[in-house]
């Protein structure tokens, strides 16, 4: 019976190919689905051999636990140089849609505080 390894859906290109590399790499079959047309389907890669859960398990906890070391060296490093991306970059690059979320949450912050600031009046 198939069993889902790893969950594909808000993960970077990038990490998605080293994970399927690694599998082939090490002979484990798997299958991938896809989110469908609209994104409501689970992207995911799975296996066909439950035999080889444990195996590809603790290869994709190693694998994590390397990226995540090589992700935050490079984010250290970013910002050491002072090239890492900041809010005012953010706000730069994408103005009105910055300005539409934070107008979204002040309107849910305004409309959630209303009915019981106006208790005492």
């Amino acid at each position: 019976m198939a069993v889902r390894l790893f969950p594909l859906r808000n993960v970077p290109d990038d990490e998605a190919d080293d994970v399927r590399e690694l599998l082939t790499d090490h002979q484990i079959e798997f299958y991938e689905t896809f989110g469908g047309n609209w994104g409501v389907s689970m992207p995911a890669i799975w296996l066909r051999d439950n035999s080889q859960l444990q195996d590809a398990k603790a290869l994709i906890a190693e694998y994590q636990t390397e990226r995540t070391q090589q992700q935050r060296a490079i984010y250290k490093q970013l910002k050491n140089e002072g090239k890492h991306r900041t809010f005012w970059d953010m706000l730069q690059e994408e103005p009105l849609k910055i300005i539409a979320y934070i107008s979204i949450v002040f309107a849910i912050l305004y409309f959630s505080t209303k009915p019981f600031l106006s208790l005492g009046e």
